[in-house]
């Protein structure tokens, strides 16, 4: 915290205000925020804002008396019932850890969970405009099929403009995030950014550090984010410095824009660069100006305050349908905007509708805190009411001097709270020594929000509503003890007292076994997925995207001294990585091909070595041969558009697009490009006639690749001195498609297996009491001659059957949402019959050595302790 920008806290000022008169305001406040500063100058910043806060009570202490009515008699009833539960609290030292270690455990999930839905839930906020904002996409419609893009028609953005510009503030044309060499004479970096228009700085509020958001009117300008800036100048003031992109053009900084938070769509943009200059060193752009079928530009707009996001969309819908070829109208375009404000939790789409996303993960996490929460409250409920009988003559004393049922509501309450509490101060501990850790899991940067007073209002009602639920069902049994027959030893908490506690076990356990299993399945489908063919070979597979030509230009030469070196089996172009889709191309031709069919595949350009540098496997055919000059009309396809095309025997026939004609000279097993959990798409691997964007290389299996590397580096400096040799292993890339359903793994079995201690905490101590209820039950069982197994097996019987009964509760449920969670994914697991037998093995054994603990002891006990008082 930054002393220099402290303040006394505003709520506790408010608070104070509203106890004041007017005239003693402007003295009041003076003097407490003077005593603020001089507190601030010599302590922390946190340590002057408590002392605040303990200044502002004891001031209003005597108004609030007067202005609630609160008479000293209140006051000091409050005061003994916190005292009173204190006593209890060390009277009963091992119920107590139970109680506020469950709590706090609970407590802390519960807090790590609504810190992360927080950050969720804020994701691109940092633009204040964030909620008029958004994403001009498009749905196709074709052969009934519903697809989308937001991959948009280079013409389309002068078009809104000029058709609807009363409904639009901005709109902002942008090339795809991608990597580019960022070059400050020597010193050369590879850095994600984009190419956008002049409006994107005022669009996204961009928090200037230096320049201005509107300087990317020139053609030649770019700014860049705080942390590139440091980077590339070190201490030196970056504005009007030059900077060379790509080495193919130089730009001056016009601005320094604060970075963008890990929360934020834009967060690995380290810089943008004029749209202007993007198109000129583009020149293929140029053969889409009017192309309105064809998607090569990101488009971003905001509306005016005014207007209404839906309805601007309705207006936009037919922008493309009105302008595309009479001969592709057989398809139905249909734009529509999606806001910024959706882009992260909504960004799944099924037939162009946003049908969820991280969303259903939000939901996720925050039924299972509030499942583990839940769980710690149980607990304190459990022991509450199992020590009734011990409780209950303290309740009917007070009884009969004249305590009134609501009062001893209000004390138990009281009690609740405080066990709360000192249980919130504990979770606040584990929650900050778990927040790194956390992040780590997560992926986020979390941090505590300490001067936020949302922040802490909300830890307020948190312990207030956490102190209620936990405390409610204690206080209404314990205060409905009869007077009368307490003091007369006639109370019996009777035989259905114990049902609620059962309940309530089976509902611990229920939840527990729950996400034991859901666990299970996550990892199950995640194996699943990896296990998968994936066609090619990952192993010794790197790839170096390429923003210069000179490899191209060289690549005889590159391949022949890497190959003699031994470093490499071989090397490839191609327009993507293989861990990436390919382009969507439709318009094809072929025999066979029904009337009024719309085709649609993925294509990609690649090289002759293509397929023998990732080791595709051939089918039928062959593969593409530098030797053969009539492979430059040749293609080869996946099993998969061999089958979309109808083809039994698809080698040697011919594909037309337009005016030009290839021969098919091969088929390959479906290669995953995209999502490892869905079908692969019908495929077109067309040769490159130009440089391409990715040199893959698979390295020689018989070189170590530390050894290889250095080599493999060394040739491509010295034909690309120009650019950092930034390469990429395959397998960690195609890994990366694992990352969101790893995660949400890993949390889920640390909060399964949190769910499970704090049950078992609970049992721990329910097993300890009532073991201690029975202990001269068991004397004389000992004496009259049972065995130590048979007293165990008396105490454990009956938790055993709770469990069980949580297991056939569970099962069911568990296989019922886990069947709907997997049906989200195309290629998915089934849930094999063995989860749930080992599940119930496993949640009886957890309860068996739970309660065994207790059990053996009160077993080994001798009889003649626990009975000599008879």
């Amino acid at each position: 915290m930054d002393a220099r920008n402290s303040k006394p806290p505003k709520l506790a000022r408010r608070l104070l205000l509203s106890f004041l008169r007017d005239d003693l305001e402007e003295e009041v406040l003076g003097d407490l925020e003077q005593k603020f500063y001089t507190t601030l100058n010599k302590e922390s910043p946190l340590n002057a804002k408590l002392g605040y806060w303990s200044q502002v009570f004891q001031y209003i202490r005597p108004f609030a008396i007067r202005k609630f009515k609160l008479s000293s008699n209140n006051i000091t009833m409050f005061q003994s019932y916190f005292k009173i539960g204190w006593r209890n609290l060390f009277k009963q030292k091992g119920y107590s850890f139970i109680n506020i270690g469950g709590l706090a455990a609970g407590m802390a999930v519960a807090m790590l969970i609504g810190l992360w839905i927080y950050d969720e839930l804020a994701f691109n906020k940092y633009h204040k405009n964030y909620d008029r904002i958004a994403k001009v996409m498009y749905r196709i419609t074709m052969n009934n099929d519903i697809g989308w893009s937001h991959s948009m028609p280079l013409p389309l953005a002068p078009a809104l403009l000029e058709q609807y510009k009363d409904d639009f503030e901005h709109v902002v044309m942008s090339s795809p995030a991608s990597a580019h060499i960022v070059a400050n004479g020597e010193l050369k970096f590879t850095k994600s950014g984009r190419f956008m228009q002049a409006d994107a700085g005022k669009m996204l509020t961009l928090r200037m550090k230096g320049g201005t958001p509107d300087g990317l009117h020139d053609v030649h300008s770019i700014m860049i984010s705080e942390s590139l800036a440091r980077t590339m100048f070190g201490d030196e003031d970056p504005i009007n410095k030059i900077l060379k992109i790509d080495n193919k053009a130089d730009v001056k900084v016009t601005g320094v824009y604060e970075d963008l938070p890990k929360n934020s769509e834009f967060k690995d943009v380290a810089f943008i660069a004029s749209w202007d200059l993007y198109f000129a060193m583009n020149e293929w752009l140029k053969g889409f100006e009017n192309a309105w079928s064809s998607g090569v530009v990101h488009i971003f707009v905001q509306i005016p305050r005014d207007r209404d996001m839906d309805l601007v969309s309705l207006k936009v819908i037919n922008t493309i349908q009105e302008r595309v070829r009479p001969e592709e109208r057989v398809h139905k375009f249909e734009n529509f905007l999606h806001p910024m404000s959706k882009w992260h939790l909504y960004n799944d789409f099924k037939d162009g509708i946003s049908s969820g996303g991280q969303i259903r993960f939000v939901w996720l996490f925050g039924i299972i805190g509030v499942f583990v929460l839940s769980l710690a409250c149980i607990n304190f409920m459990n022991l509450s009411t199992a020590r009734s009988e011990r409780r209950a003559r303290e309740v009917g004393v007070r009884k009969a001097i004249g305590s009134l049922r609501g009062q001893l509501i209000r004390q138990f309450f009281a009690e609740s709270l405080l066990v709360v509490m000192i249980g919130f101060v504990f979770s606040l501990g584990m929650v900050m020594l778990a927040l790194p850790w956390f992040n780590g899991i997560s992926d986020k940067e979390i941090s505590f929000p300490w001067s936020s007073s949302l922040f802490w209002i909300s830890c307020i009602g948190f312990v207030l509503v956490t102190g209620i639920v936990a405390g409610s069902y204690p206080a209404l049994y314990l205060s409905s003890f009869s007077a009368v027959k307490v003091l007369k030893g006639t109370f019996r908490a009777g035989r259905f007292a114990s049902v609620p506690r059962k309940a309530l076990v089976v509902l611990q356990f229920t939840v527990s076994i729950t996400l034991i299993v859901g666990t299970v399945i996550v990892y199950q489908q995640i194996q699943h997925a990896k296990d998968r063919p994936v066609g090619y070979s990952r192993e010794g597979l790197i790839f170096v995207n390429m923003r210069t030509n000179e490899i191209h230009d060289h690549f005889e030469v590159v391949r022949n001294q890497l190959i003699s070196a031994g470093a490499i089996l071989d090397i490839a172009e191609s327009n993507n990585s293989i861990v990436k889709k390919g382009t969507n191309l439709g318009g094809m031709d072929w025999k066979g091909k029904k009337p009024g069919f719309s085709d649609n595949f993925d294509t990609e350009w690649v090289s002759p070595e293509y397929g023998k540098t990732l080791g595709w496997q051939l089918v039928a055919g062959r593969d593409f041969s530098r030797d053969i000059a009539s492979d430059r009309n040749g293609i080869i396809i996946n099993e998969s558009a061999a089958k979309y095309m109808g083809m039994d025997r698809p080698v040697g026939e011919i594909v037309r697009r337009e005016n030009q004609s290839w021969t098919i000279l091969g088929v390959v097993k479906d290669m995953i490009n995209g999502s490892p959990y869905q079908s692969t798409r019908q495929a077109i691997y067309f040769p490159l006639g130009w440089p391409g964007n990715v040199v893959s290389l698979k390295i020689n299996p018989e070189q170590n690749i530390h050894q290889a590397l250095p080599k493999i580096e060394a040739v491509f400096r010295a034909h690309v001195p120009s650019m950092p040799f930034d390469y990429h292993f395959a397998d960690e890339e195609y890994a990366r498609k694992f990352h969101s359903e790893v995660r949400v793994g890993q949390l889920a079995s640390i909060f399964a297996g949190l769910a499970i201690s704090i049950s078992c905490f609970g049992l721990f101590g329910l097993a300890s009491f009532v073991a201690e209820q029975r202990g001269k039950e068991i004397g004389i069982r000992k004496i009259a001659g049972a065995s130590g197994y048979q007293v165990w097996g008396m105490l454990c019987k009956d938790f055993v059957l709770l469990v069980l009964i949580s297991c056939i509760i569970a099962i069911p449920l568990s296989y019922y949402y886990l069947n709907e969670w997997l049906s989200q994914y195309e290629y998915r697991t089934v849930m094999s019959w063995w989860i749930f037998p080992l599940t119930v093995a496993l949640a009886l054994s957890i309860t068996l050595l739970t309660v065994s603990l207790q059990a053996v002891r009160a077993a080994l006990i001798n009889p003649v302790k626990s009975l000599r008082s008879e």
